[in-house]
């Protein structure tokens, strides 16, 4: 053999071992990542090949499956009563993939998830029969909340305070999932993405925003759990006009004749005096504010239902004057309806801040469990005095103050209005929020409830807490006490 052949040999063999060895680093190394991979057709066909498993609202799917024609992809994801559902659900798109309940148990739902193999599906690669998602949503919670938003852009929330459980959800503006579930949905794609009042966004859990006066509830209640005052009838020291401190600027309230100077915790609430509130936090300080706030469930990072919520913040490294500001919810305080949920339901549940979720449980085609999400998941925010003391102030609010619209016969309902300044300001319309809690004196039943309103078309002079969110939480809690 020449020089020239045996080095073409060697050539051609180092080619042939080079090939050998990439492909077995693929098979063995890099089979899952490319399985996996997002761009992988193969998994898209694997999800749509079967009609897909349901979300499931007091005993009934509010999803569906429909089979396609001219596609690889055999069925795609269908929706009932329309966008009803969609801030609970999210979407299951063939193109743009899957969001919220659709995502997080996406393989639950196609038949993936290992769990739901038996051992033929093992040994065949065969994909299992899908599972089911069960909520804890009350259909008639959501359709209230859902018709008395109406178009009114917002979001409202509502919890049982002992269990947790989240009874509705709703977004506003809202979307069909079933006009993005297909592969030629690319118009109405665009046109979601393109609308400035961001449809696709779930206000009720990820768009946190100032809160106003109903963050007045956080303050209250570290004014009584640190001693600063010892009962919601204890006069404050609380001038009138109160000027922030290190400024020349006063705090003003929404009613100048208000009787607002020095009063206590529960005519400050009722009244939702400003100097109040404003001169408590600064007291307080900053720290001890945020502590609270943040036993509420303001700053944490992992606040899943099992949806991820987005961060409620309390702001640090403030001046005296900014933390004033916080004390009415302003600055740079920001929270979601959930929050604010969260907060009326652990005062309604004596101080207890149940963990808030949507999903009771989840299982197989067959109903067994594999997942089982247990109500009561108890934390102690404040103490049962304290909260017996707010829920007392909070009826004063609605009985005597600036949240009658939210009345019930035969149910104790209290509650905590707020208008939140919106831009430099207040350049642009405020938002009007509401946050109670109701309780059937009959049956006992209760449920909290959070509404924000960011734009409902009103002129800025008459946006209020009252008129705009009180009414929509009244229908909420009217239906969660008839459950």
């Amino acid at each position: 053999m020449n020089k020239t052949i045996r080095r073409a040999s060697v050539f051609c063999l180092l080619l042939v071992l080079a090939l050998l060895g990439r492909a077995t680093w693929v098979q063995a190394y890099q089979a899952r990542a490319l399985a996996d991979n997002d761009h992988n057709r193969r998994n898209t066909i694997a999800q749509y090949a079967q009609p897909l498993g349901d979300i499931i609202v007091a005993g009934s799917p509010v999803t569906g499956s429909k089979r396609t024609e001219g596609s690889d992809l055999a069925y795609k994801r269908t929706y009932k009563q329309d966008g009803l559902y969609a801030a609970v659900t999210g979407y299951s798109s063939q193109s743009y993939g899957s969001t919220q309940l659709e995502g997080i148990y996406s393989h639950v739902l196609d038949g993936t998830d290992d769990r739901l193999k038996n051992p033929l599906n093992v040994v065949t690669g065969e994909t299992a029969d899908p599972g089911s998602v069960l909520t804890t949503i009350d259909p008639d919670v959501q359709k209230a909340a859902h018709d008395a938003l109406g178009d009114d852009k917002g979001a409202a929330v509502a919890i049982d305070p002992k269990s947790g459980q989240i009874l509705g959800m709703v977004s506003s503006p809202s979307y069909d999932p079933s006009d993005i579930s297909g592969t030629t949905d690319g118009d109405t794609w665009k046109k979601l993405l393109a609308d400035p009042d961001k449809p696709l966004v779930n206000r009720a859990l990820r768009q946190p925003l100032a809160p106003g006066s109903t963050f007045k509830l956080v303050v209250a209640s570290a004014a009584l759990e640190n001693g600063l005052y010892s009962s919601v009838d204890e006069a404050t020291k609380s001038p009138m006009p109160y000027t922030l401190p290190g400024t020349s600027t006063p705090l003003k309230n929404e009613s100048a004749s208000a009787p607002c100077e020095n009063a206590t915790l529960r005519v400050a609430l009722q009244y939702s005096c400003n100097n109040v509130f404003g001169k408590v936090a600064a007291d307080l300080g900053q720290d001890k504010v945020r502590a609270m706030a943040e036993k509420f469930g303001f700053n944490r990072e992992d606040l899943d239902v099992p949806v991820r919520a987005y961060k409620s913040v309390y702001p640090a490294k403030m001046d005296d004057a900014q933390t004033a500001l916080t004390g009415i919810g302003q600055f740079e305080v920001t929270a979601t309806p959930l929050q604010m949920a969260m907060v009326s339901a652990t005062l309604a549940n004596g101080g207890e801040l149940a963990a808030p979720h949507m999903v009771s449980k989840v299982t197989d085609s067959e109903g067994g469990t594999l997942e089982d999400f247990a109500d009561g998941d108890m934390k102690r925010v404040v103490s049962e005095s304290t909260a017996k003391q707010l829920r007392s102030a909070m009826v004063t609010v609605v009985e005597q103050g600036t949240g009658t619209n939210a009345r019930i016969g035969g149910a104790e309902v209290g509650g905590k209005t707020g208008t939140a300044e919106n831009g430099v300001g207040n350049s642009n319309t405020p938002y009007a929020w509401f946050t109670s809690y109701a309780k059937d004196r009959s049956s006992g039943q209760e449920v909290a409830v959070a509404v924000i309103v960011e734009d409902s078309g009103s002129a800025a002079s008459e946006v209020s807490g009252n008129g705009l969110a009180a009414p929509i939480a009244q229908k909420m809690m009217k239906a969660a006490l008839q459950r």
